[in-house]
């Protein structure tokens, strides 16, 4: 029996430490791969239909006044998905990239472009964090989360003993102190920066929405692009839960198209507002479009929410003035 003892002793310590190398090489593989891709992954810009033509470029440049400059904008954007505008009420143009933003997109002074989705630029992976990488990046905090925590409860037990001058005096034990303590640093400043971002993901938000919340028809709005928590994670993570995990490119949609929490106006009032709006200013105008993302254009959206293809912009809002869409 003693003997019979000592072998399952031995056989239990093997698979301990079959389970730690798996764990310790699975932990760090997901760390590197999603911490790569985050890295080299090319931050995503506006396609080419949000381009001025070459006329109407031209035509921009020499107009002075920018209620006429406007007025181009105005026209060469009233057939994009366009749901937002500055807090002017003017159309969102970057002159530096000399197009028109769609929503949700905004220059990175660092890498010069338009970034689609943009969250924030990021200095410890030297990369613009947006619509292309989002996921590659919330999973390289959770595995850096994992990983961190996995090294702090392995060395925990030899810190303990540390403390109880049961380790011996070598200088292993400073090896052991100045581990714990990296590990439990970073374990909890990425808690902090990773939960902060689950927030995000939940109210379908960026960093750059939290300060500076995105300008609709009816006023700035920070829940405006909120579908409801399930939703806001499928358009980051995708409709199939078995990827999730894996740092490959999963999210929905293609980055300049959105479907919006759209406040419902009441139909007389969008009426008399029409009426009167030839009399505003062409600053004052609305440069949005008659209906809001269908069902073959963004699955997100629910198969109640369609809008009618055609008709005037009154009975538009009339048709889907009960089906608006779910928060």
């Amino acid at each position: 029996m003693p003997e019979s003892g000592r072998i399952q002793v031995t056989i239990s310590s093997t698979a301990e430490k079959v389970v730690y190398l798996v764990v310790f090489h699975l932990s760090f593989v997901m760390f590197v791969w999603s911490y790569w891709k985050t890295i080299f992954t090319s931050p995503a810009s506006p396609s080419k239909e949000f381009c001025l033509s070459k006329a109407d470029k031209e035509q921009y440049e020499k107009e002075e006044r920018p209620e006429s400059q406007q007025e181009i904008l105005r026209r060469a954007a009233k057939d994009l998905p366009i749901y937002t505008t500055t807090a002017s009420r003017a159309i969102r143009y970057c002159d530096r990239c000399q197009l028109i933003k769609p929503d949700r997109c905004h220059h990175c002074s660092a890498c010069d472009i338009c970034v689609l989705k943009m969250d924030h630029h990021c200095p410890w992976v030297n990369n613009c964090v947006g619509f292309s990488n989002y996921k590659f990046f919330l999973l390289f905090l959770m595995y850096s989360l994992l990983y961190c925590l996995f090294v702090a409860a392995t060395v925990l037990q030899y810190f303990i003993k540390f403390w109880t001058n049961e380790l011996p005096d070598t200088h292993a034990k400073f090896h052991v102190l100045f581990l714990f303590f990296v590990a439990a640093m970073f374990f909890i400043s990425i808690l902090s920066l990773f939960s902060y971002h689950c927030w995000l993901v939940g109210k379908n938000r960026s960093t750059i929405e939290t300060f500076r919340a995105p300008t609709f028809r009816n006023g700035p709005d920070k829940n405006g692009f909120s579908l409801g928590c399930s939703k806001n994670l499928r358009e980051v993570f995708g409709d199939e839960k078995k990827y999730w995990l894996l740092p490959i490119f999963t999210s929905l949609g293609d980055g300049c198209n959105f479907p919006t929490r759209l406040v419902i106006m009441d139909p007389e009032q969008l009426t008399v507002s029409s009426q009167n709006e030839p009399a505003k200013s062409s600053v004052s105008s609305q440069p949005f479009p008659t209906r809001p993302l269908s069902e073959s254009q963004n699955r997100l959206l629910a198969s109640d929410c369609q809008w009618v293809e055609s008709g005037s912009e009154e009975e538009n809002v009339k048709s889907g003035l009960c089906n608006t869409f779910c928060a």
